[in-house]
């Protein structure tokens, strides 16, 4: 079997529950012969994305390969990304959603990490005969998978609504392919989750599941879904749906896809087609939409000539 490399990302305390159950899911994927490297994100110093988008302007001008300006520690996480074959993240739940630093990380990752914006960059690179080294990373393309860990200490589920649909932003933009994702809910229930035994036995689980994806001889057994829950989106498998504004069609709010739904047996049914499924924004084809649509609508500097006067009374706004 081949040695594959496995990401663990704690947003976390220091060896407390979310710590310790990524942590059983790496010790799992070392036993069947893995590499694994752990993170405690939270000890790292990464700064928030300020929207200088010069990541993205690099890469649809030719001009760079998705670097980010901020000098601070994202590059250790960036190269342990690249690495990685597999990533295990797991994240406690403050007030309904994930941490503010896993936000950070996300702002940061995409849209300089999108597949679709480094791989025209690249092809494009390499036709114009530029050095692969001024070229986005070509370890971006690499195929990988990835388990999500959402922790609260809420005893009812609901207060966790937003953790796991969030939480794929941290896999959208480098197009990695969640096989599993486990939501522990109740935890403020238990002194530490090594206690709490079934919990333990689900990491030991999902340790599995990730070291099946990674031996997986054919894409279609690599993806595969081996969540114990299938959620009501055959895409992301949340159970995460909005109504669209004249109330015609639900739509899944982390995939961006649209169904129909209906009553059957007494309980929801979401219908979601072959088509819709494949514009999801965790495919190729959703982020292709995507990068093509800010590609082609995003306006430059110069559309409002008095910009610059217009600005004017709200730059000292209000007055001190």
């Amino acid at each position: 079997m081949e040695k594959k490399k496995v990401l663990g990302l704690s947003f976390g305390r220091k060896n407390s529950n979310t710590d310790v159950m990524v942590k059983t899911v790496l010790m799992d994927c070392e036993k069947q012969g893995h590499e694994v490297q752990f993170l405690h994100v939270d000890s790292m110093d990464i700064k928030p994305c300020t929207g200088c988008i010069s990541c993205v302007v690099g890469m649809t001008t030719g001009r760079g390969k998705g670097g980010c300006p901020i000098k601070d520690d994202f590059h250790i996480l960036d190269e342990a990304l690249m690495e990685c074959d597999a990533l295990v993240v797991g994240c406690p739940a403050y007030e309904t959603s994930p941490t503010g630093r896993f936000k950070t990380v996300c702002d940061r990752i995409g849209p300089s990490h999108d597949i679709t914006f480094r791989k025209a960059t690249y092809e494009e690179g390499l036709a114009a005969g530029k050095d692969p080294a001024d070229l986005p990373d070509v370890r971006s393309f690499k195929k990988r998978v990835g388990a999500l860990i959402s922790v609260g200490g809420a005893m009812t589920k609901n207060w966790m609504a937003f953790m796991l649909p969030v939480m794929y932003e941290i896999t959208m933009s480098m197009g990695i392919d969640v096989i599993d994702m486990h939501e522990y809910y109740g935890a403020m229930g238990c002194e530490h989750v090594l206690g709490n035994a079934p919990q333990m036995e689900r990491m030991h689980l999902m340790g599995e599941n990730v070291a099946a994806a990674l031996a997986a001889e054919t894409e279609e057994e690599r993806t595969k879904w081996r969540g114990t829950e299938q959620g009501i989106c055959p895409v992301c498998h949340c159970n995460f749906l909005s109504f669209s504004e004249d109330r015609s069609v639900v739509e899944c709010p982390v995939c961006g896809i649209e169904a129909s739904i209906k009553m059957v047996d007494g309980k929801i049914q979401a219908d979601f087609s072959e088509a819709q499924q494949n514009r999801s924004r965790l495919r190729w084809a959703g982020k292709l939409e995507h990068s093509t649509e800010i590609k082609t609508q995003a306006v430059g500097p110069g559309q409002i000539p008095n910009l610059k006067e217009l600005l004017e009374p709200y730059k000292n706004y209000p007055a001190k």
